[in-house]
């Protein structure tokens, strides 16, 4: 007779394997949990490897959440496109695919599928750039363009598409032409200014009635827009400054409202702000903010402006904006009466940095060309820039053209007497000043001729006068000059574009 207890043993442990195992779901998911919404706090307040902990706990305690390989790689490219170190953006962008693939395990019917593989090629676009790497920025772009469209077609409602849609439906109009032939060769996207905004405009209403993780990257991102695109700076002020983003708390956010604080006129603001960053060690460095600064107190003519672009050299390990800090710090040591100072920054101009970006063009131009800024144009200039309107426009009533020896000089004289009149809203001064730089200057390599076109367009849009305004824009995009081109050039091209 057989063993009963054997039996029993075999027929339990038989049915056992035959019967449905208990499920442990093996299914990768993207959620933002608690802690996953900790951790992009944390990230967006640069607090990096506080965050880096919060993702490796969030790793242990919920394995199967891929949430943490879209954080990381807001790790990776702040890191990058902060710090603009070669060897980290070498080692780091081997990360990417690696993060493709494991979104690309998670539920392809979540919104934050797509979302998230569009974001991760965004950001990564963006760094190539700073890199030089405009090939595969350009593939980036247009995948990210591609599943972000799919996304809205599949999940309408949901607003985070609406996130980076806007800002690439409205980035797109304004490309520069020397860069069109990126997005001709790519295809497929097509986006104006309104239509930008106008996504970008629902995404701050949305996220002002209901709880939205990405609200306060939504307003930086208008503001932006508002201010480079749209040609309305003080809406741009007024979202940034009225919103819940406070600069103490992240040097992310010092950035973007000093930033726009300085390019509207409110330089005392920035330098508030930007003296009262957060800073020390649980910080991931942001050494631009020492640039920034040290600009702020050169617009008000600080003698203490070096200390803070010192900093900043000293310091930075990066390749953009050296060649101008050393310009500016440079032009700190002129301001003061200090020819030697500026003479021997000028030549650092020329030994360091990279001169990609059009600042720093214009800087080795500068340098390039051995002669310096007229002392007196110079403050003015400064003055201007921060916003001390009435010092600046005292500065250069005290004098005359026929002062200037130079024609360079004489023709940049008009031109800082046109833009201190249109800043002071006196239109009619400003646009006799800005039609003598265009005629004096539309043979000249520098950029005052350009931008005077530009500034003419501007007022005659502003007064409704389309016909005159697209004159002056296009007068604009046909001159060629050898610094800022690319920026008026686009600034032209969003004028047009808002009239269509």
């Amino acid at each position: 007779m057989p063993d009963i207890k054997g039996y029993i043993y075999f027929l339990i442990l038989t049915l056992g394997m035959m019967a449905p195992m208990p499920i442990y779901s093996q299914t990768k998911v993207i959620k933002f949990t608690p802690d996953a919404t900790a951790a992009y706090q944390m990230v967006m307040q640069l607090r990096l490897n506080e965050a880096q902990q919060k993702i490796n706990q969030i790793k242990k305690e919920d394995p199967n959440n891929a949430v943490v390989y879209f954080l990381e790689n807001y790790i990776d490219f702040f890191t990058i496109f902060i710090g603009e170190n070669s060897p980290d953006f070498k080692k780091l962008k081997e990360n990417k695919d690696k993060r493709l693939e494991m979104i690309s395990k998670t539920d392809p019917k979540s919104p934050y599928y797509l979302y998230c593989k569009a974001e991760i090629n965004l950001q990564w676009a963006l760094v190539r750039l700073k890199f030089e790497e405009y090939t595969k920025a350009f593939f980036e772009v247009k995948s990210a363009y591609s599943d972000l469209q799919d996304n809205s077609r599949k999940f309408p409602g949901f607003v985070a598409n609406k996130k980076s849609l806007g800002v690439l439906h409205a980035a797109i109009g304004t490309i520069p032409d020397e860069y069109k032939w990126g997005v001709s060769w790519i295809g497929g996207m097509k986006g104006t200014i309104d239509q930008g905004i106008g996504e970008l405009e629902a995404v701050i209403n949305y996220g002002n009635k209901n709880e939205f993780l990405f609200k306060d990257e939504s307003v930086v991102m208008y503001a932006f827009v508002m201010l480079h695109l749209n040609n309305k700076p003080e809406k741009a002020w007024q979202v940034i400054s009225t919103s819940k983003i406070d600069p103490k708390t992240s040097p992310l956010a010092c950035f973007a409202i000093s930033n726009i604080a300085i390019r509207t006129g409110r330089n005392e603001l920035a330098i508030k702000y930007l003296t009262s960053r957060p800073k020390g060690a649980k910080y991931f460095p942001f050494f631009y903010l020492d640039f920034m600064l040290g600009v702020a107190k050169l617009h008000r003519l600080d003698a203490d402006a070096a200390d803070y672009l010192e900093i900043y050299i000293k310091n930075f390990k990066g390749r953009n904006y050296i060649k101008e800090a050393y310009q500016k710090l440079a032009w700190s040591y002129l301001a003061n009466g200090n020819l030697t100072g500026y003479t021997l920054n000028m030549a650092n101009v020329l030994k360091y940095g990279k001169d990609q970006l059009d600042e720093d063009k214009t800087a080795q131009k500068e340098a390039k060309s051995g002669i310096s800024p007229h002392p007196l144009l110079l403050q003015s200039r400064l003055l201007f820039d921060g916003g001390y309107l009435v010092r600046a426009y005292k500065l250069l009533n005290a004098t005359n053209e026929s002062y200037f020896k130079s024609v360079n000089d004489r023709l940049e004289y008009n031109y800082r007497k046109g833009r201190v009149a249109h800043s002071l809203k006196n239109y009619i001064e400003a646009l006799q000043y800005y039609t003598q730089t265009i005629e004096k200057g539309k043979n000249s390599s520098s950029y005052f001729a350009c931008n005077a076109a530009l500034n003419v367009g501007l007022i005659y849009e502003a007064q409704n006068k389309t016909s005159l305004a697209k004159q002056y824009y296009n007068l604009c995009l046909s001159l060629q000059p050898s610094e800022y081109k690319s920026s008026l050039h686009q600034k032209a091209k969003a004028g047009l574009n808002r009239m269509e």
